[in-house]
């Protein structure tokens, strides 16, 4: 079915939004729940595209879910995994199915698994998943797009990421929890999702010290049992929530936040001219000033700027006043919202991995399509402060990260509404605009 956001702009949006759970903290808790064959509840688990492919392939693997989505709550009882291959449809939906790679060998000793789909956003290979997964025992055979591991068991190693890969980090650690004996892991990554991660499996019985630092330690235990988790709040959906309200020349109040998790966000947003407010601890302020002023910018694995949050910025950047360099360090093809931007009155160029904005008073509604989350999430922000009316296609992209995103944008002002091939399925939010 097509489905599309109109969004008529120019409204500054005013009023106070909560952030959801995290998407990219969910999904390897999810994956984590196949170390045991216990029940695992996990709260606050937002509902999003990708969360519903990942209860596929929890189900496509023989465990029992249990979803409600108006609670936030998933019930999780893997049994006695007598599945240790994914089928292609289910892994093609997402890259994170290929978290499951790390439970499936510390539980059953072998997995079959095609190589990940999700956003086309950059090659993100997998062989630093596999090279940390061979380090702790476990062979690998790729032919035809298909990854199948054996392990004889699972033994504690040394090892050393070449980039401290969010993902290779996870799988590893999950793997290590069961394995025998100490695993260090050197160069890891030190993002939030992977303290959220460590939390959850020590609440199971691992053992594991030194998450959110690059040095890993992780003792091997024969067992983990059932727990119940909260997941953290989503960094990226409450950075875009804060670039809503500025780029709009707005107000928005974000509560449910984690603000030490925004640190380089709310720096750059400062720098470029707009009022940040750390109202409690956990509620953030974001306010436009005048006309915001250019920065550059360069991602980087966190604590630096998150690239999740570079599309974002980047339609903040395109209505500021001079010039911008933005550098994207971490996926070489995380420029394709730019062409959407350019459509609207943007002036950005791109030459391989840095993009060249120089800033326009205004920008102008138009028919754009979403080429991946991020991107799209760009396109609406874009969409939210361009003059006239903006038709976003492709928008499924959004909610692989974003639940109900358009719903509460509307009760903050924004003029927007999901039209459907089926009538009866349009939904009109324009009656919430202010």
């Amino acid at each position: 079915m097509d489905q599309l956001l109109l969004i008529r702009g120019g409204v500054p949006l005013r009023g106070r939004v909560r952030v959801n759970g995290s998407k990219n903290a969910s999904l390897p808790i999810m994956a984590a729940t196949l170390l045991t064959d216990e029940s695992t509840v996990i709260e606050d688990v937002p509902n999003l595209l990708d969360v519903s492919s990942m209860i596929a392939v929890l189900k496509g693997l023989g465990a029992s879910v249990d979803y409600r989505p108006g609670q936030g709550r998933l019930w999780v009882t893997p049994g006695s995994l007598q599945q240790a291959s994914l089928p292609v449809e289910l892994a093609g939906r997402m890259r994170a199915s290929f978290l499951v790679l790390g439970p499936l060998l510390a539980r059953r000793k072998k997995v079959r698994i095609p190589l990940p789909g999700g956003c086309a956003i950059g090659s993100r290979p997998v062989d630093l998943h596999l090279k940390g997964l061979s380090a702790l025992g476990a062979r690998f055979h790729i032919e035809k797009g298909l990854v199948e591991g054996a392990s004889d068991g699972l033994q504690g190693a040394r090892i050393y990421l070449d980039f401290p890969s969010v993902g290779a980090t996870e799988n590893i650690i999950m793997a290590a929890a069961l394995a025998r004996g100490t695993t260090i892991l050197e160069n890891a990554a030190t993002e939030p999702e992977i303290v959220d991660l460590a939390n959850c499996l020590n609440s199971m019985g691992a053992q594991i010290v030194g998450a959110g630092t690059s040095r890993i330690r992780i003792e091997g235990v024969p067992e983990l049992g059932g727990t119940r988790h909260v997941v953290i709040p989503d960094r990226i959906e409450a950075g875009t929530l804060l670039l809503a309200g500025v780029i709009t020349g707005g107000s928005v109040i974000v509560e449910h936040v984690i603000p030490d998790h925004l640190k380089a966000l709310l720096a750059k947003l400062a720098e470029a001219g707009a009022k940040v407010e750390e109202l409690g601890p956990s509620t953030i302020k974001a306010s436009a000033g005048e006309r915001i002023a250019a920065v550059d910018l360069k991602t980087m694995p966190y604590p630096g700027f998150p690239t999740d949050l570079q599309p974002q910025f980047m339609s903040l950047l395109a209505l500021a006043e001079g010039t911008s360099v933005v550098v994207e360090t971490v996926f070489e093809n995380r420029f394709r919202h730019v062409e959407g931007l350019n459509s609207m009155g943007a002036q950005i160029k791109v030459e391989g991995r840095q993009a060249v904005i120089h800033g326009r008073p205004a920008l102008t509604g138009a028919p754009v399509s979403a080429t991946d989350l991020r991107g799209a999430a760009a396109l609406l922000l874009a969409a939210l402060a361009a003059q006239g009316e903006t038709k976003l296609n492709e928008v499924h992209h959004l909610w692989r990260g974003h639940c109900g995103l358009e719903e509460r944008l509307a009760l903050l002002g924004a003029r927007i509404e999901l039209i459907s091939e089926e009538p009866e399925r349009a939904l009109n939010m324009g009656s919430h605009s202010g």
